[in-house]
């Protein structure tokens, strides 16, 4: 098994408490955050995530036991405001589309511009008769 992150993050989460935790105690509780937001330093990002081997029926690939991400916002004074806990179950799938979008600059493979390049640079610097 191979965990990333806060362990237990769920049952440590029941240990803080909105309008009454600081940014002291969650720090105490949780540690420092994996991630700060960008737009505001009073929203933190904890996660944790664990892995093992899957089954027979997985043919031994790994799934995820534990994928759980608590958001937790502060107010300006630093009591917490806000805290949003999401696991797996709670995670959107997101659907990419399949199509390719054709790119002229690289229809042709590495090798065919790396030596389209070096007859060019050849040419260039040939003595002229």
């Amino acid at each position: 098994m191979k965990s990333h992150g806060i362990i237990f993050l769920e049952k440590r989460e029941m240990l803080i408490k909105t309008n009454i935790s600081n940014k002291n105690d969650v720090i105490n509780v949780l540690g420092q955050p994996h991630v700060k937001s960008i737009k505001d330093n009073n929203t933190w990002f904890y996660i944790e995530r664990t892995k093992t081997r899957g089954g027979i029926h997985k043919l031994g690939k790994d799934v995820f036991l534990n994928n759980n991400v608590l958001v937790v916002k502060f107010n300006k004074l630093g009591v917490l405001e806000e805290k949003l806990f999401y696991d797996k179950n709670k995670m959107n799938d997101h659907n990419f589309s399949k199509e390719v979008t054709d790119n002229v600059v690289t229809r042709g493979t590495f090798l065919d511009s790396f030596l389209s390049s070096l007859r060019n640079k050849m040419r260039a610097n040939s003595p002229r008769k």
